[in-house]
């Protein structure tokens, strides 16, 4: 049997338009002083895109199908704890991440200083070893909805195993 045999690679993504009404949490990470995501959930859109990767790459489809917007029992839930229980359903099913690169596409906050906390949460909820989840930020340098602070989108690639 190939060593890559039982490998996937997926990829996630999620936006969310800004709410000033609303606190920031990404990664699992509350940033107070900051504009928030509008969302059913808390918005946690690096999260959100985390878990899209790994329901995807599980066959169990996508954030939106498992935990409905319309939902009432998702309304402001912990996304941190929505990727923990796709990650028992990926288990269930057979399927361990292997490792995680996150990238967050905002203006503002500048995460730089909380980009490891943020690694450490998503880890943590997929069951990893501190160092295989990666996040990072970047900005759309002004240009389009997110650069001008309208949103933030993240994307995610995941290196996923059927065992």
């Amino acid at each position: 049997m190939s060593k890559l045999q039982g490998l996937k690679v997926s990829f996630g993504y999620d936006s969310h338009k800004t709410d000033k009404d609303r606190r920031l949490i990404l990664g699992g990470v509350e940033l107070p002083g900051e504009v928030g995501l509008a969302g059913h959930s808390d918005a946690d859109v690096l999260c959100h895109a985390v878990t899209d990767a790994l329901a995807s790459a599980s066959g169990l489809g996508d954030i939106g199908r498992m935990f409905p917007d319309d939902d009432p029992e998702y309304e402001g839930a912990d996304s941190l704890k929505l990727l923990e229980r796709v990650r028992q359903a990926a288990k269930d099913m057979g399927y361990r991440t292997i490792n995680c690169d996150c990238t967050l596409i905002a203006e503002r906050p500048r995460i730089a200083g909380f980009a490891d906390i943020m690694a450490r949460n998503i880890a943590s909820a997929l069951g990893l070893e501190e160092g295989s989840v990666s996040v990072k930020g970047k900005t759309n340098e002004g240009m389009d909805c997110i650069g001008r602070g309208e949103g933030m989108a993240a994307y995610v690639v995941m290196l996923v195993i059927k065992e």
